[in-house]
C-alpha cells in the first residue's frame, strides 16, 4: 500500500508530519465532505446556484466561458459533482448527464436541489479512481474542483477519465492554481508571503485531537499535471487562469479580491482525447 508524506501548511504550529496511506486518504475525504456538506452548502450554495456551472471562486461561468463547447446531445460525466448544480445546468442545455461524487452528504444536497429546481440527473456515489462505467461511455468529463485535488494518485484518475471517454472526447477540470501552494491559505495580507516550497508535493493534512486524519488535499505542480495528462493520452488544448473580475468583492476561503488581483487562484485544464 502506498504511503504519502504530509506537509502541515498553516499559520499555527502543528506536530511533526507522519505518513498516510491511500485508504486513510479516501476515508478521511469521504468523512470530511459528508460532515461538511451542510455547512458548505450554507456558505456557498447561493454563489453556486441550483442550476448553474461555476468553474471557480473567480465566478467564471460555463455559460460565458464555453470551455466544454457545444453540449446538446452529448453524454457528460460531472466528476466530483458535489450538489450537482453544474450537471443540472448541462441537462438544461440539452446534454445527457451523470453526476458522480464520493460523498453521500453532497449527493443528498444534489437530490434536494433536484426537487427544488425540477431538474434531475442520475446521481452516482463512487471513487474517482474506480469509475463504475464502461470504456468509452462519455463524450465529455468535467469537474469544478472535484476529486482531482483530493485523490492520492491523480495520475491514475487521469487514466480512468481517459478510459471512460470516447475517442475525440474532452476532459476539462479546475483545481487550485499550483502556485497557491507557496502561500498560507489566508485571504488577507498574511496570505501574500511565500512560505512553502512549490516543489514539495507532500499533501496538506488536518487531524483531530486524537491524531486521526480528517482532511487531506494534494499538491501537483503545473508540470506534474501536464505530464499526468500526456501520459494518460490527452492533448492539452488550453490552460485557463481566470482573472479576478472587477466588482467581485466576495471572499471564498483563501480566495479574496486582495490576492485575486495579484496572482491566479484557479487553473482550468482543457484537454482532448485524440480520435
Amino acid at each position: 500500500m502506498t504511503e504519502i508524506p504530509t506537509i502541515e501548511t498553516s499559520p499555527r504550529p502543528k506536530p511533526a508530519p507522519r505518513r498516510v496511506t491511500e485508504d486513510e486518504t479516501r476515508r478521511a475525504n469521504r468523512s470530511w465532505w459528508d460532515l461538511d456538506a451542510d455547512d458548505y452548502q450554507d456558505e456557498h450554495g447561493q454563489f453556486l446556484g441550483d442550476v448553474d456551472f461555476v468553474w471557480c471562486p473567480e465566478r467564471l461561468r460555463e455559460a460565458d466561458a464555453r470551455l466544454l463547447g457545444d453540449v446538446p446531445g452529448k453524454m457528460i460525466l460531472e466528476l466530483g459533482a458535489g450538489a450537482a448544480a453544474g450537471a443540472r445546468w448541462l441537462r438544461q442545455q440539452g446534454a445527457r448527464v451523470v453526476a458522480m461524487d464520493l460523498s453521500a452528504g453532497m449527493l443528498r444536497h444534489a437530490a434536494e436541489a433536484a426537487v427544488r429546481s425540477g431538474v434531475r440527473v442520475p446521481l452516482v456515489q463512487s471513487d474517482a479512481l474506480a469509475l463504475p462505467f464502461r470504456d468509452a461511455s462519455f463524450d465529455i468529463v468535467c469537474t469544478a474542483f472535484g476529486a482531482i485535488p483530493f485523490v492520492a494518485d491523480s495520475a491514475a484518475a487521469m487514466r480512468e477519465v481517459a478510459r471512460v471517454l470516447r475517442p475525440g472526447g474532452s476532459w476539462v477540470f479546475s483545481v487550485t492554481h499550483p502556485m497557491r501552494w507557496i502561500f498560507w491559505d489566508e485571504p488577507d495580507e498574511s496570505g501574500l508571503v511565500a512560505r512553502n516550497s512549490y516543489f514539495n508535493r507532500s499533501p496538506y493534512v488536518e487531524r483531530d485531537e486524537r491524531g486521526r486524519l480528517t482532511y487531506l488535499e494534494q499538491h501537483r505542480t503545473l508540470g506534474d499535471r501536464i505530464r499526468e495528462l500526456v501520459a494518460a493520452g490527452f492533448v492539452v488544448r488550453d490552460l485557463v487562469e481566470p482573472e479576478w473580475p472587477e466588482g467581485h468583492e466576495q471572499t471564498w476561503g483563501q480566495w479574496s479580491p486582495l490576492r485575486g488581483r495579484l496572482f491566479p487562484g484557479t487553473a482550468i485544464f482543457v484537454c482532448d482525447l485524440p480520435a
